[in-house]
């Protein structure tokens, strides 16, 4: 589903926009003389590169506990590692983890919390596990009657709507809402959708306040000043993440192990071509996929910019692959959130009528996330 508005984009560097961060002047009165709780990591930065938390005690307002997602809160853990609770170095805040078992923030985790702030730097894409942690403190707000503000930024790929919508039997932590593989909306329009539809637990919601980016809007091209995670190291992996992720769900690499993670993918099965990678340890990925072994396949790191969930990559790798019957495993289904998509590339449909089958739940979306956008 390409998107004519990708021709007119303005480039606007990081310092002339202003995130749901940088717009203290509306949020810092709302905090003061209340303690407060921080959902956070290492992209919760100023324009100066001032950690959020750093900034917040600068100005004497009372935090009392981090909140951690996937990576932690310095955002160095590899995807899907367990991140222990514990205490920050610099500032000897509590850390408690929302990745493992502890997705959702307990009762007695909020006591004594005035007011609850998000500020994590979303990519997106559905599996991506920022927007999860959202759903469950959004539902933990609503359930122990704490206010949620969410301080907004912007979303490197919010011209890109595309993918299969996902269904409710596939839900899992990588998908939790009934929404397209790539949604288009910044965190804040997302949190406002997830509260408005009454997504979370016995249809609840929470006091929700987003503190929305300045000079911002839907044609601009978003440059990430830090990481988002640890392997997504560049502007050119976050574009491709989304349809490269694809390949979680196979016996593909996406480059785990490399200095160019989510900018090429191969793997020993596919057929031997003139680029090949070998993944090693590295920092994100301690034990990668195929960890030693020789990998066939492409390189996109030059590749255009994508405007859409880019398919060709997967069907070609599962027309190539030396045994079809091991390219794709049950991880597929949860990232794609349907077991269709997996059928039809079986069934050698043609990506045209691939995309075709999307169309109708893309534009009831649409329709629907109409209400809850601020940009």
């Amino acid at each position: 589903m390409k998107n004519d508005s990708l021709k007119k984009i303005t480039i606007v560097s990081y310092n002339s926009i202003k995130t749901g961060a940088d717009n203290y002047t509306v949020y810092l009165p709302l905090l003061k003389g209340k303690k407060i709780g921080i959902v956070t990591n290492q992209t919760g930065i100023l324009s100066n590169k001032t950690h959020l938390v750093d900034f917040l005690l600068e100005k004497d307002i009372a935090i009392k506990t981090i909140f951690a997602p996937e990576h932690g809160f310095r955002g160095t853990a590899d995807a899907g590692e367990h991140i222990a609770d514990g205490k920050d170095r610099k500032t000897g805040l509590p850390i408690i983890s929302l990745y493992g078992e502890n997705k959702k923030p307990k009762s007695e985790q909020l006591a004594g919390i005035d007011i609850l702030i998000f500020d994590l730097q979303d990519v997106g894409a559905r599996f991506y596990t920022y927007i999860s942690s959202l759903h469950y403190i959004i539902e933990a707000c609503a359930e122990n009657n704490i206010p949620l503000l969410i301080l907004d930024r912007p979303n490197p790929n919010i011209t890109i709507i595309d993918g299969p919508i996902l269904e409710a039997a596939f839900t899992s932590f990588v998908g939790m809402h009934p929404i397209p593989l790539l949604h288009g909306m910044t965190i804040g329009e997302y949190a406002k959708m997830i509260n408005g539809e009454k997504w979370v637990k016995n249809g609840t919601q929470c006091k929700l306040t987003v503190i929305p980016c300045v000079n911002y809007n839907r044609k601009m091209n978003y440059s990430l000043p830090i990481k988002p995670s640890p392997n997504l190291p560049n502007d050119k992996a976050v574009n491709l993440y989304a349809s490269l992720c694809l390949f979680e769900g196979t016996n593909v690499s996406v480059g785990r192990g490399t200095e160019n993670q989510f900018q090429i993918y191969g793997s020993p099965y596919l057929p031997k071509s003139d680029f090949s990678f070998i993944p090693r340890p590295n920092l994100g990925a301690q034990n990668p996929v195929y960890n030693g072994v020789l990998c066939y396949g492409e390189d996109l790191s030059k590749y255009p910019q994508v405007n859409q969930l880019e398919l060709k990559w997967l069907i070609k790798s599962y027309d190539t692959t030396y045994d079809k019957s091991k390219f794709f495993n049950s991880f597929f289904t949860k990232l794609v959130g349907t077991k269709k998509l997996q059928q039809q590339i079986e069934s050698g449909l043609p990506e045209k009528e691939i995309r075709e089958s999307w169309k109708k739940g893309i534009l009831e979306f649409k329709a629907m996330r109409s209400k809850y956008l601020i940009y």
